[in-house]
């Protein structure tokens, strides 16, 4: 990652069910940064980071990524974003290799099959690689869905309760995997009801609280 990049909420808010969650979100993230999103649960949290990956309108204020709104950019913007909700967002029917290389193809990059087996092997699911994704276990699921980030070329990721369903050492595998993420030059916006260290990079936090 050669350049330096930044994410910012600049007043944001959010409105849902005619109920306002928050409003007046000021915050900058920069390359090498973590912002960990805190709060009470209904607070918005997931629906801050739809807005991050366009997936939900902006009620007030704005979201820049390299200071510029995100809605005036949004073919190179999601081709630096990589997004991680509660789903897996798998294809049941495919195997877990034409799984990833549907993922990264999206986004614009080729994966060759020795880089699946090589991250496969690094999540601990070496030799499922032509199994069928509906025959894997929910824990399985989860570290196919999180392979994907290591094959992201993306500099932004958001994810969002990226612990769910994983064993305490694909906890930590994942941490890692942040952390060096960021260590490139990175970004991730991440949310979870587990706080778990990223390396020694210390989080940015942003509570969320309800207006």
């Amino acid at each position: 990652m050669n350049t330096a990049a930044s994410l910012s909420f600049s007043k944001l808010g959010c409105v849902k069910g005619g109920r306002q969650l928050f409003k007046d979100v000021d915050c900058t993230l920069t390359s090498g940064h973590w912002l960990y999103v805190v709060g009470a649960n209904g607070v918005g949290k997931t629906s801050l980071l739809r807005m991050v990956c366009g997936l939900a309108s902006v009620d007030s204020g704005q979201i820049l990524w390299n200071d510029q709104p995100i809605h005036t950019q949004t073919d190179s913007y999601h081709q630096d974003l990589c997004y991680l909700g509660h789903l897996n967002a798998l294809q049941e029917s495919m195997t877990v290799h034409e799984n990833l290389v549907f993922s990264t193809a999206l986004s614009g990059h080729a994966i060759s099959p020795t880089q699946t087996q090589q991250v496969l092997k690094r999540f601990g699911l070496r030799g499922r690689s032509s199994q069928l994704v509906r025959h894997l276990s929910q824990g399985q699921k989860r570290r196919v869905a999180l392979s994907r980030l290591a094959l992201s070329q993306a500099r932004l990721w958001v994810l969002d309760e990226p612990y769910v369903a994983m064993d305490e050492a694909g906890v930590r595998m994942l941490a890692d995997l942040i952390a060096a993420h960021l260590q490139q030059g990175g970004l991730a916006v991440v949310t979870s009801h587990q706080r778990v260290p990223i390396g020694d990079i210390p989080a940015q936090m942003l509570e969320l609280q309800a207006s």
